[in-house]
């Protein structure tokens, strides 16, 4: 019998797609989805006027007692919001004005 050569040749692997970066692009976008819904975005207010904006300001009047000229700062955070049911729009900076008490 005659001793036939027979090369055996590798196989080919097919090259796929890593499974593990399928599994971690869906969790990426569920996480995102989940940030999105769950920050429920921001308070929205009552609407208070129909067919205009409104602003309303939580707080009119604020009260430091006596403070002296020079000395420690004060810093007041004033939330105002939107009632009415139109945007509300700028023209220029809002202007604040302090007033001195009595």
């Amino acid at each position: 019998m005659a001793r036939t050569k027979t090369k055996f040749k590798p196989k080919k692997v097919k090259k796929s797609f890593p499974i593990w970066l399928i599994v971690t692009g869906i969790g990426l976008v569920l996480v995102a989805i989940w940030a999105l819904v769950s920050s429920g975005g921001p308070d929205k207010a009552e609407i208070e006027v129909t067919g205009a904006p409104k602003l309303k300001v939580e707080q009119d009047y604020y009260d430091y007692g006596d403070l002296k000229l020079g000395g420690a700062s004060v810093r007041t955070v004033v939330k105002v919001t939107n009632v009415g049911d139109q945007p509300l729009r700028f023209k220029e900076a809002p202007y604040i004005e302090v007033l001195e008490g009595c």
